[in-house]
Formats: structure tokens, sequence, C-alpha cells
């Protein structure tokens, strides 16, 4: 409050008659953070544009999560500092998690950028930026327990109107041993039910018609009236009984208006509880996906991976999911050729999509974080042709699998929300139905923002094809 309260005092001091242009790479809560940044922004006058050129005000906002994200990140920056030739007043900013980890490197090694600030120190970013105009460079990586940009409205940046993000936790307690997030983003903390309530109210009266629930684990989400999440079994019985966990918080959402259309991501196996999957079956508006990552399908890697579950434990909770909600789509996250994997681990992961058909997956060989329990305990041993190789194998039977559960839709009506214009037909809508998958159709008389009955006439490995038979 003191940072903002400032800012409010210096806002025609600071950053008047400036423009603002933001890059978001990697993950929805990279966007959705940008959202946040250009919220911030404009309270202290500073216009956001969709044009690069126009800007003298330059952000990027990062993903650490594999080694070639970073590197096409360094080759923007690279680009980026050309445009400094034509204007002398720009300002380039790196945000997010490539800032966390790099830190000094970028500032001061590689001089590619004027401000580095970490996920936590955007509310910081106007004082930088001030700092930068007298002449320094400006650094904000500070983790906080606390901060949650709760009662900051994001702007809507390249909106459709129609679907939004909500962010309800930040950071990571998990500490997977392949993964930088926990070092980039900090410890786990939710936000208020009561800002995330409001947040989804005001997207409804501004005709948004779906928002998405994010976070690095949404399952995990716990709101007992403080802000750094602790263990259920921690809390005293006066917070246990004013607590709120994630499937009330579901459920609180579903209930701000019926033909709201509700989703959420992601989902740790360990933390989707049957409670969450009988609010998502008593209310219809919650959509029928959940992106449940495996990783791998080997108990011995998953134990390495630090992943707390076994192959048959993951099995065991696809197959409950599928017993509550026959009709909900499951997704997944693979990683190929993490240390030590041997032929047989592999074919495990190729055994386990068989078992458990995903609907869709994100599927890549592993990378190498530094700073990560994998970098400083395990050798990455695979070499990277094995690793590109098993990856295709994956890759190969996933698309089987999607294809065929597709052909299985032709012929049935699926509810589709418009979002957007085809890419590739200007007379065509696309859409996703409650599993996620997208839908195409002809545009006839339906408009943006529509929930359209779409009866499924052919299908491709990631599209569903039909036509609309909503009156």
């Amino acid at each position: 409050m003191i940072i903002l309260h400032w800012i409010a005092l210096n806002k025609e001091l600071i950053l008047t008659k400036r423009k603002l242009f933001i890059e978001s790479y990697g993950c929805a809560m990279n966007f959705a953070d940008s959202e946040v940044v250009a919220s911030i922004m404009s309270e202290v006058g500073v216009e956001t544009t969709n044009n690069e050129m126009d800007a003298d005000i330059i952000f990027i906002n990062t993903c650490s999560i594999r080694e070639n994200a970073e590197q096409k990140i360094r080759n923007r920056l690279k680009h980026l500092r050309h445009n400094k030739k034509q204007n002398k007043q720009l300002t380039i900013g790196i945000l997010g998690c490539m800032a966390e980890r790099l830190k000094k490197q970028l500032l001061e090694e590689e001089k590619l950028v004027d401000i580095v600030a970490g996920p936590d120190a955007y509310r910081e970013l106007p004082i930088l930026l001030q700092e930068v105009e007298s002449g320094h460079k400006a650094m904000n990586v500070i983790l906080s327990l606390e901060e949650t940009y709760a009662e900051i409205q994001p702007t809507r940046l390249n909106s459709n109107g129609v679907t939004a993000f909500i962010s309800i936790t930040r950071g990571c307690d998990n500490m997977c041993s392949f993964c930088v997030v926990p070092f980039t983003r900090g410890r786990e903390r939710s936000r208020s039910p009561e800002s995330i309530v409001s947040e989804a109210k005001d997207l409804v009266s501004k005709g948004y018609k779906e928002v998405t629930l994010l976070g690095q684990n949404v399952d995990s989400y716990l709101w007992y009236g403080g802000g750094a999440r602790k263990d259920f079994n921690k809390l005293t019985d006066e917070e246990k009984s004013n607590s709120v966990n994630f499937a009330k918080l579901l459920e609180m959402v579903a209930h701000v208006n019926p033909d709201l259309r509700v989703r959420f991501s992601t989902s740790h196996p360990k933390d989707i509880h049957d409670e969450v999957l009988f609010v998502m079956k008593r209310n219809d508006n919650v959509a029928k996906h959940i992106h449940l990552p495996a990783q791998s399908g080997n108990s011995r890697i998953l134990k390495k991976m630090n992943r707390t579950y076994t192959r048959e434990w993951y099995e065991m909770k696809y197959n409950r999911i599928k017993e509550i909600l026959p009709n909900c789509s499951v997704s997944c996250d693979i990683i190929t050729g993490f240390c030590s994997e041997t032929e047989d681990d592999h074919k495990d992961t190729l055994e386990l999509l068989v078992n458990c058909p995903f609907e869709f997956s994100y599927m890549y060989y592993y990378s190498e974080r530094p700073g990560t329990l994998a970098a400083r305990k395990y050798e990455d041993d695979i070499a990277e042709d094995i690793k590109k190789r098993r990856l295709s194998e994956v890759i190969n039977v996933q698309h089987d699998i999607a294809k065929k559960l597709n052909r299985a839709q032709e012929g049935k009506v699926h509810r589709v929300l418009i979002e957007m214009q085809s890419k590739k037909n200007e007379n065509e809508w696309m859409g996703r139905n409650e599993q996620n998958i997208k839908v195409i159709f002809p545009k006839d008389h339906y408009n943006l923002g529509d929930f359209v009955d779409v009866i499924i006439e052919r299908s491709t490995t990631t599209s569903l094809i039909g036509k609309g038979i909503t009156k």
C-alpha cells in the first residue's frame, strides 16, 4: 500500500505520455501477469500499445522452463537493442522467471536490458523506470511470501472480450527435481476467495463468457485468512472452520453466474481430490477438462523427478476421474530423456499413453535447468539425439490416440463457445467445447461470444469440424 500511495503522489512526475509494449512468453501465468503489469502501469499514466515501434517502454515477460525458451528470448532482446538506435529514449525491461533466474547477468554482463524485475516486483516497476530515467540500471528480484496482486484489476491485453484468466495462486511448493519454478516464482500462496469471486463478477458484468482459474498447482489452493500457504493439518480449529480449499472456491466461482463457463489449470495429480470432481459433476458450467501432468510413465523416473506418486497410482487417479466424470477429457505433460531414463523406462511412458488415453499432451525432451535438484544431484546422461527420438515416438503415439478420440466424436453434438475467427478461413469460427478441444464451424448467423451447439462431421488430430445446429 505504501508503494501504491507513492505512485499516486508522483503520477504526473514519473511517466506521463509514455507508451508501453508488452510481449509474453511461456505459460498462461505469464500472460496473466502481463495484464497485471499493464494495469499497474496505467495507474501512472502509461498507455499500452500493440506496436513495438510506437513504444518507448518495452517489457518482455519471460519463461525459464527450458533452455531453448531462454535462448529465444535472448535473441529477441538482442533484436530490440537495435530499436534504441531509432529511439534513444527506449527503455527495455525483462520480467518474470528468466529475470529472476539470471538477474545481474542480463543487466550487467550482457547489457541487454535496462530493467530486471522478478514476478513479485511488478508494483515497483514505476519506481524502477524512474531510476532508469535518472541514468541508472534498475533491478528488483525479491521474492515474496505474501504478494498476490489480489486487488489489482488486470488490463485485458489483446482480449477477445469472451475469455479471461484469473490467477488464484502464485508460486509452487512441489519442488519437482527438474523444475525451476519454485526458484523463480517462490513459495506458494493463495489469493482471498472474495477477490477472486469479485474479479469473476466484474468480468461477467463486462460480457465475458468464460474464465480460467490459474495457478502452478490450482488444486492446492487454500485460504484460511492468511497469505502464505500452510498445511491444512497445521491450521488451528478456527482457521480450518473458516478455510476455503480449491473445491469450495471452484463452486463459489461457478455460482457467480450459471452462464459463465469455468475452467482451471494446472492440477498436480496428488491434489485433484474427489471433492473437486464432484463439484465439477454437479455444476454444469464447470468445463469437463482436467490438465493432469504425468511427466513419465515409469515409477523409478517419477521418484527421481520427485513427483510423489507412482505410475500405478497415476493410472488409478486417471481412472477415478473417468469413473466420476465419464465425459471429462484429460490432458497431460510428458518429458522424455530425463536423467538415467532407459529404453524400458521410455516404453513404460508409451504404455501409459495407451492405458490413459489423453485428448492432447504437451510433450518435450528434458532440458537441464541450472539450480534445480536434478542439475545438482543427477547427471544429464541421455544424448540429445536419443531424447529427440524418444520424443518423436511419444508424439506419434499421442497423435494416433488423439485422432482416434476425436474420430469418436463425429456425429455427436458439442456445446461450443465462439472465441475467434478461424485462422485458416475467414468464413469460419473457432471455439472450444467443454473438453477443451478446438471446434471449427461456419459463421452463418452466429456471433463472437455465442454458445453454439455444433454437430461434428469430421475431425483431425487437434480439431473437430462441424456445423452449428443452434437456432
